[in-house]
């Protein structure tokens, strides 16, 4: 396949204003306010995907936000691709720690990005990284280059849990059936190092509450003889961890996997600067479970995390309260072999277990996925490793990653194909952050390399 650059090249501010204008649109799937917005964005890509080349586009609709569909089908005896993505994107949320306004994007050069990065909410996840495939399709159709057979699938719930995917995959067989599922809401270690996510964590997200009194009631008179809800609700979460940051939860540990000797060798071989992290972090210094390395710890190893913990009274000035109500959101990150509903429930019976007397405890689970490796000995993982070979000029390394794709253990399981995580984003994007952004020199990287991977996958095939 001819090397996309020069189209690149003669399209590149098409290819940026394209994505700015997608990056306007406040498509925040978690808030109904702004349903109207993520509609909006499906229409938007459904455009998109139109003019760049599928013969069939449509509106799906489903139990939540639509997933939008499309297809170019050339051959049907030659190999099928399906693209995954999503168009909906996370809270801006706190709005203040922004230096710009996140749904307003500005282009700013960094010292990691010379070339520029595009600052937006969605820049990264996943708005960016899934255009840079339609902005492919664009290139390999409008030249004639087009090796196989492709779909899309982009769905607008992914950062609320992915509820109304299954109901329409386990629905839609036939239309999905596909060779291999390409997905882009990964990253890669650094610019010049390229690497192809191989195993992502699963997920267990919960919501807890601790109820004490009926009301709100005055610390001065009922202060020492009245269970406080938050009081309560930290030193619970504190046991939670014991001493060497083990996650205190019986039966958390039972079937998580453990890799040998020689296979964290092999992951010990990717570059790791712990100076730079804690620089760029602005931390004092590295904090996890004993006995294992950072990368270990946020890739290979299951985590226990507070995401967010309220009640009684925040507002300015004081108010002397004893807050009837305590609340925190909670999400384990799970390793291979560890089911999530299994862990939920292990979460919930400890939890549950250890409140004392004098207050109530709720434990509401909101959504998990299980965790996934692919090898990296079949086809599609060597026409992807060709296809960085191509562009970047070295090969990849493969390389788990701390994150969550609760789909892609679905789409094996309903759609029996393996899949591909050819990530685009570098750690420090900010992805769920104030600040996010996509570096333009990756996002037009991206779609110079996707498709090399098109062409090495149907050659091979």
């Amino acid at each position: 396949m001819k090397s996309a650059k020069p189209y690149i090249e003669e399209h590149k501010q098409r290819f940026i204003d394209e994505l700015i204008e997608l990056l306007k649109i406040p498509s925040i799937s978690a808030d109904s306010a702004y349903k109207k917005d993520v509609l909006s964005t499906a229409d938007a890509i459904k455009e998109s995907l139109e003019k760049a080349g599928c013969d069939s586009v449509e509106l799906c609709e489903t139990p939540g936000y639509p997933i939008v569909y499309g297809e170019k089908i050339i051959d049907p005896s030659l190999p099928t691709v399906l693209v995954y993505g999503h168009y909906d994107v996370q809270p801006p949320d706190p709005l203040d720690l922004w230096n710009s306004p996140p749904f307003d994007p500005v282009i700013e050069k960094t010292e990691l990005h010379p070339d520029g990065a595009i600052f937006a909410r969605g820049a990264c996840d996943d708005k960016g990284q899934m255009y840079m495939h339609v902005k492919a399709m664009e290139y390999m159709t409008k030249t004639d280059q087009l090796p196989c057979n492709v779909k899309f699938m982009i769905e607008g719930e992914e950062e609320v849990g992915s509820p109304s995917l299954e109901w329409f995959v386990t629905r839609n067989q036939d239309k999905l059936a596909n060779d291999v599922i390409l997905i882009s809401d990964t990253g890669m270690i650094a610019k010049d190092v390229p690497s192809i996510t191989t195993g992502l964590r699963g997920l267990s997200y919960v919501e807890v509450e601790v109820t004490g009194p009926n009301r709100d009631l005055h610390s001065g008179l009922y202060g020492g003889a009245v269970a406080n809800p938050i009081n309560v609700l930290t030193k619970m979460i504190a046991s939670l961890h014991d001493e060497n940051k083990h996650i205190t939860i019986p039966g958390f540990y039972d079937t998580v996997e453990e890799l040998s000797t020689e296979e964290r060798a092999k992951m010990a071989e990717a570059p790791f600067d712990k100076e730079a992290y804690k620089k760029a972090l602005d931390i004092d210094d590295v904090y996890g479970e004993e006995g294992f390395t950072t990368n270990e710890r946020n890739s290979i190893r299951p985590t226990l995390d507070v995401n967010g913990i309220w009640g009684g009274y925040i507002g300015e000035g004081a108010k002397t309260v004893i807050p009837s109500k305590a609340f925190a959101k909670i999400s384990m990150r799970l390793v291979p072999h560890q089911n999530w509903r299994k862990i939920t429930e292990l979460f919930k019976s400890h939890f549950e277990s250890i409140a004392p007397k004098g207050v109530r405890v709720k434990v509401k689970p909101h959504h998990g996925g299980e965790a996934y490796v692919t090898p990296i000995d079949n086809t599609a993982y060597q026409a992807a490793s060709k296809a960085y070979e191509d562009t970047f000029g070295k090969t990849p390394i493969p390389q788990r990653s701390g994150g969550s794709i609760p789909i892609v253990a679905l789409f094996e399981k309903e759609l029996k194909s393996k899949t591909i995580l050819m990530g685009f984003g570098l750690d420090s994007d900010a992805i769920h952050s104030p600040n996010e952004h996509f570096g333009i020199w990756n996002y037009l990287k991206g779609i110079e390399t996707i498709p090399q991977f098109y062409h090495h996958f149907t050659k091979m095939s």
